[in-house]
Parts: structure tokens; sequence; C-alpha cells
């Protein structure tokens, strides 16, 4: 291949009449169009390989904008189903306390009729212990007279 320098630095011989020897300039330029041809092409080449390189990386860009906002997306997204799960969470615990309270008031309301109840009971049943405790004594108190009266 040719470099700029080996142009610059060939020398033709000189003819004695027309200069130059035109075989060799002929020559030497048909090299020169070989060579320049071979360049030409080579830049065409490289500079559809960097129009293609462009397009890949514009693509590319493309397709990283849409993953980062894919990404952004799904964090914003995850967050808000975060935020929603722990209002339900919430929701769903004080509702619990809210139930388990009402249970509990209920038991205790259970609770105190029931008492009312068992003391209501052992209010009658000292009643009646106190009727048959009077019975128990009279029928005493009448066996002991008819004792009495047999004894004499």
């Amino acid at each position: 291949m040719l470099t700029p320098l080996d142009i610059e630095n060939k020398k033709f011989s000189k003819q004695l009449v027309n200069g130059y020897n035109v075989d060799e300039v002929d020559d030497f330029l048909d090299e020169i169009g070989v060579d320049f041809s071979k360049k030409n092409k080579e830049a065409l080449e490289a500079t559809k390989e960097v129009e293609e390189l462009k397009k890949s990386l514009e693509h590319y860009k493309n397709i990283e904008a849409t993953l980062q906002n894919t990404l952004l997306m799904a964090q914003s997204t995850a967050e808000e189903v975060k935020n929603v799960a722990r209002q339900k969470a919430d929701q769903i615990v004080n509702d619990a306390k809210s139930s388990t309270q009402r249970e509990v008031d209920n038991l205790q309301n259970q609770i105190v009729i029931k008492q009312k109840e068992l003391d209501d009971i052992k209010k009658q049943f000292d009643i009646y212990k106190a009727k048959m405790e009077s019975l128990l004594i009279s029928q005493l108190e009448l066996i002991k007279e008819i004792n009495k009266n047999d004894n004499e």
C-alpha cells in the first residue's frame, strides 16, 4: 500500500524531450488509483459499519431507557402494593382488636349475669336452708312434745 509519504517522495525519471516518463507516471497513477480505490472502499465500509453501530447503539439506548422506565414503574408499583398491604394489615389488626374487645365485653356481661344468677341461687338456697332448718326444728319440737306426752 502506498502512504502519503510514498506519493510525496516519488521521483520520476526525466526524459530529455517531454519531461517525465509517461509510462512510469501512468503506472504510478494506476497504482495510486487502485490503492485509493481500496482505501475509499474501506472508508465506505467503515462508515457503513459506524452507521450500523450508531443504529445499534441508539437501539440499545432505547432499550436501556425502556428498561429504566419499567424498573421505575415496577419499584413504584411495588411500593404502592406494600403500602396497600400495610394498610390492609393495619385494618385487619384493628378489626381483630375491635372484634376481640366486643367479645371480651360480651363475655364480661355474661359473667356479670351469671354471677347475679349464682347470687340469686345462693340466696334461694339460704332461704331454703332456713326453711328446712325451721321445719326440722319445729318437727323436733313436735317429736319432743310427743315423747313428753308419752312419758307422762
